[in-house]
C-alpha cells in the first residue's frame, strides 16, 4: 500500500519512537478493512517497537486503527484509512504514543495536561479536506498528553450512516461527549480555550502585561508575515497578533502563480511562512482576535478576551473572508448544505447534485473539482458571461456533468429543516423564477474585507476596505495597512506580500522620524 519512497521516509520517522507502542486494528470483510490492515502491517514491519493486534469481529466501528502505548488503553483512533492529508496525522500519533516530544508550544501542552474533565472527542473528516488535519492533530496531541482525553478521527465517506444520523454537511465536524463541539478549522489553542473555562482571563492578563511594541501587526496572512519579517530585520520590537496564522491561504488547495514556485499548497506555504517569521525575534500571538483600535500616545489594540496591546505603530493586515449571498435560508443551512470550501466538504456530497454560486476563477475551479465527485454541478453566474479564465471555462464546458447558467440571481436557499434541498433563482433576462433541486450549495462569489471592528475609527472605502496611499499609510498616524483588507486593486498572495514589506518599511521610517514620548519611555 505504501510506495518505497514513503516507506523509507516513514522508517526514518519511526526511529524516533522511544517507548513500545501497540496498533490495534478492528476489521470486517470490507475492502477498506483489508486496506487498513495492510497499512497497519506495513507500519508494524518497519519498527521492532510496534506491536500489532487484530480484532476481526468488532462490536464497534470498522475499519478502525487505535494507537497507544503498549500495555495501556489507546486514546487515539482512526476510523478509516488515514492517508491523503491525514497521513501526517497518523505519523504524529505514532510518534507521540511512542514518547517522542511534540513541537507544540509548551504552554499549550501544559494547559492540555492540566484538564481534569473526561473528554471524548470525535472528528468527522474527509481525506481531501486540508483544514481537517490541524484539528485531528490538535485533538490527538491532547489525547496523547492527557489520560482523561480520547479522540477518534472518522472518515465521513466510510461511515455515511453516522454522517446522515448526525446530519453532518461540513468538515471537520467535532463532537465532544456526543454533542456538537465545533465545525471548521480550529487550532490547538482555540480548542483548549473552549474547554478550559479559565484560560481566557489568564491569557488576557498575560497579554496585557507585555511591553509595548515598536511595530504590532494585526493579521497573520501573507501580508502580515511579510511585514513581520521586514520589521524584525530592522532590529525593532515586533509582534503579530492573529486570529488564525495563514489566513485565507490555509483554505487554498493549489497555488500555481507564486513566482519562482511552480506549484504548492496553501498549508505548505503557510508552514514555510511561519517558520520564516519565527526565525526572527517576532512575538507571535495566535488565536487572538482584535476588536478595537485606538490612537493616543501610541496605538492600542484591544483583543476579544479584553487584553490591550500597546505599540508605537501598527500594521493592519486582517485580510478578507468569503463573501456570503445574503439571501433567506443561507444562515439557516450554513454547514447543513451551504458551504464555502469545495475541497473540504465536496466528498460529503458524493453522488448528489450540487450548485456553485459564482462564475469567476474560484467558482469554475470549484465546479471542475466537484464534478469528479458529485452526480451533477450547476454553476449560477449573476452576469451575462463568466468571469473565469478561458482555459477554465473550456475545461468546465468539456465535462459532461457541469451545467452553466448565466444571468441567474439566487434569491433563496430552501431545505427540509435539517439540510438543503434546493434553491430559488431568478432569470435576470426574463425575470422568471426557477427552483433548482440540489443537496449542496457552494458559494464562491469573492471576498469581503475583515474591517467590521474598524468602522468609525479609520477611513474605509465604500466596499469596506482600508484606504491607503502608496506607502501603506492609513488615515491614522502611525497606522499602516497591507494586503486584501486594503484598497489595493488586486487580491493576490504575492501582491499582499509586497504590500506587507512596504508597510513595514514605512512603519520603520515613521518610527525613526517620530520622537518617543515621555509616556512611551516610562512604559518601556
Amino acid at each position: 500500500m505504501l510506495d518505497a519512497n514513503i516507506k523509507q521516509q516513514l522508517d526514518t520517522y519511526l526511529r524516533n519512537i522511544v517507548n513500545p507502542i501497540e496498533i490495534a486494528v478492528s476489521v470486517n470483510t470490507s475492502d477498506k478493512s483489508k486496506e487498513l490492515l495492510s497499512l497497519a502491517q506495513e507500519i508494524a514491519e518497519l519498527s521492532d517497537k510496534i506491536t500489532l493486534s487484530v480484532d476481526d469481529n468488532p462490536k464497534d466501528r470498522a475499519p478502525l486503527m487505535s494507537i497507544g502505548a503498549l500495555g495501556s488503553a489507546p486514546r487515539v483512533a482512526f476510523a478509516g484509512i488515514p492517508m491523503g492529508h491525514e497521513f501526517t496525522s497518523l505519523v504524529l500519533a505514532l510518534l507521540q504514543a511512542g514518547g517522542h516530544p511534540s513541537k507544540a508550544e509548551q504552554a499549550l501542552q501544559d494547559q492540555a495536561k492540566s484538564l481534569t474533565e473526561t473528554l471524548h472527542f470525535e472528528t468527522y473528516i474527509s481525506l481531501s479536506c486540508q483544514n481537517c488535519p490541524d484539528v485531528v492533530q490538535a485533538l490527538n496531541l491532547m489525547a496523547a498528553l492527557n489520560p482523561n482525553i480520547q479522540h477518534t478521527m472518522i472518515d465521513g465517506a466510510l461511515f455515511q450512516d453516522e454522517v446522515d444520523a448526525r446530519n453532518i454537511m461540513a468538515v471537520p465536524s467535532v463532537y465532544l461527549n456526543g454533542e456538537l463541539f465545533g465545525q471548521g478549522r480550529m487550532t490547538l489553542a482555540e480548542i483548549l480555550n473552549k474547554v478550559d473555562t479559565g484560560a481566557s482571563q489568564k491569557q488576557a492578563e498575560a497579554l496585557s502585561a507585555k511591553d509595548p511594541y515598536d511595530v504590532l501587526i494585526v493579521g497573520g496572512g501573507p501580508a502580515g508575515a511579510s511585514a513581520a519579517i521586514y520589521a524584525a530585520r530592522k532590529g525593532i520590537r515586533t509582534g503579530i497578533v492573529a486570529d488564525r496564522f495563514g489566513g485565507q491561504v490555509m483554505d487554498t488547495l493549489s497555488i500555481e502563480n507564486f513566482i519562482s514556485v511552480k506549484e504548492t499548497e496553501g498549508p505548505k506555504l503557510v508552514a514555510n511562512l511561519e517558520q520564516h517569521v519565527l526565525s526572527y525575534d517576532v512575538d507571535l500571538m495566535n488565536s487572538q482576535k482584535a476588536t478595537k483600535l485606538s490612537v493616543d500616545n501610541g496605538v492600542e489594540v484591544t483583543l476579544e478576551n479584553g487584553a490591550v496591546l500597546k505599540s508605537r505603530s501598527v500594521i493592519l493586515a486582517t485580510g478578507a473572508r468569503w463573501r456570503e449571498m445574503n439571501v433567506p435560508g443561507e444562515q439557516v443551512y450554513r454547514g447543513k448544505g451551504v458551504a464555502y470550501c469545495p475541497h473540504c466538504d465536496g466528498p460529503l456530497f458524493k453522488g448528489k447534485k450540487v450548485a456553485v454560486i459564482g462564475g469567476g476563477n474560484s467558482g469554475i475551479e470549484a465546479a471542475i473539482d466537484l464534478a469528479g465527485i458529485v452526480e451533477h454541478v450547476t454553476v449560477l453566474e449573476f452576469a451575462e458571461t463568466l468571469r473565469a479564465d478561458e482555459v477554465l471555462q473550456r475545461k468546465a464546458r468539456s465535462m459532461g456533468n457541469i451545467e452553466i447558467i448565466t444571468q441567474a440571481m439566487t434569491t433563496e436557499v430552501i431545505g427540509d429543516g435539517q439540510r438543503v434541498t434546493g434553491l430559488h433563482y431568478t432569470d435576470r433576462a426574463t425575470n422568471e423564477s426557477h427552483l433548482l433541486s440540489v443537496a449542496g450549495i457552494f458559494v464562491q462569489i469573492g471576498l469581503i474585507p475583515n474591517t467590521d471592528w474598524l468602522k468609525g475609527d479609520i477611513e474605509l472605502s465604500q466596499h469596506g476596505e482600508i484606504v491607503i496611499d502608496s506607502r501603506g499609510q492609513t488615515s491614522l498616524p502611525g497606522v499602516f495597512a497591507a494586503g486584501d483588507v486594503t484598497t489595493v486593486p488586486y487580491k493576490q498572495i504575492i501582491i499582499a506580500m509586497g504590500a506587507g514589506s512596504t508597510a513595514a518599511l514605512s512603519a520603520f521610517d515613521h518610527l525613526i522620524r517620530t520622537p518617543v514620548s515621555a509616556s512611551e519611555t516610562q512604559a518601556a
